[in-house]
């Protein structure tokens, strides 16, 4: 097998990936009075603490060319995996970077994937990825199966101030998530954009209604990967809604790193998952 690395943004939720080299282009979350890295050793709820109470300006800043070419190492084959190119820049970071390694490193190859999506939607992708490496499949191969891997992306959120104010969401959009325990529901859509569904009030039809749109997405058993900024709770409530439903689900729980907790906020919830 050759030099083979998964290389993906910070925006996956992955600080490693068991079983094949893997590396990560951080964002930056930018705020007037400090620059938090999303590296693994981020403290997130204290961000997240922070910003809640934070009323100044604040952004995010993908990966330079720079970034990109640390995390490819000196790898043979990259699969390069970005946060969806309707939000960030990164995609077109990534691309430059694979112009520029492949120039300077001529018969290596870099596959630049945008998912279209963000957090564990990226880490069903990576995981995929490296499933098919452990197989023993070739580069080509591997790229091309990818791009048919089917998987969709939901989220729950409390609030949408932090999306608003970098012009993701409409401010109308945003004075709804947080009033009187109202939650609002939205998918990835197919052009990598985020697409508003519905709105409920309290935790269970929150619940409740992400498990009918997993299905209404084609959600039928299979890995479901729940990311979540400091609600625990509710993810384990989706889990057992899901297993109530599918017995065989595949589903892990994990913590929404830097980034991804800064655009879903305390509270929400961001759901990748196999249709």
């Amino acid at each position: 097998m050759s030099n083979i690395k998964i290389v993906a943004d910070s925006s996956a939720d992955l600080t490693e990936l068991s079983g094949v080299s893997f590396a990560q282009a951080s964002l930056q979350i930018v705020t007037d009075t400090k620059t938090y890295v999303d590296t693994g050793d981020l403290d997130v709820a204290d961000m997240v603490n922070t910003l809640y109470k934070y009323s100044g300006k604040s952004s995010t800043s993908c990966p330079n060319i720079g970034d990109w070419l640390a995390a490819f190492g000196d790898a043979e084959e990259i699969f390069c995996l970005t946060i969806t190119s309707g939000l960030s820049g990164s995609y077109n970071s990534a691309v430059a970077a694979k112009s520029k390694y492949e120039e300077e490193h001529p018969g290596r190859r870099v596959e630049v994937i945008d998912s279209l999506s963000a957090g564990p939607e990226i880490a069903l992708i990576a995981q995929k990825i490296r499933d098919m490496i452990t197989e023993g499949l070739d580069f080509d191969t591997i790229a091309k199966e990818i791009r048919g891997y089917k998987t969709e992306l939901l989220f729950v959120l409390e609030s949408m101030k932090n999306l608003a104010n970098n012009g993701r969401v409409s401010k109308l959009a945003a004075t709804v998530a947080g009033v009187l325990g109202i939650r609002a529901i939205g998918k990835a859509s197919e052009v990598g954009t985020l697409e508003m569904i519905t709105k409920c009030r309290g935790s269970s039809k929150a619940v409740d209604a992400l498990a009918e749109n997993m299905g209404t997405l084609g959600y039928r058993g299979g890995k479901v990967r729940i990311c979540h900024c400091l609600n625990p709770e509710l993810a384990e409530q989706l889990a057992a809604a899901i297993k109530a439903q599918f017995a065989d689900a595949a589903i892990e729980i994990a913590e929404c790193r830097g980034l991804c907790s800064f655009y879903a906020e305390r509270g929400g919830m961001l759901i990748g998952f196999e249709t």
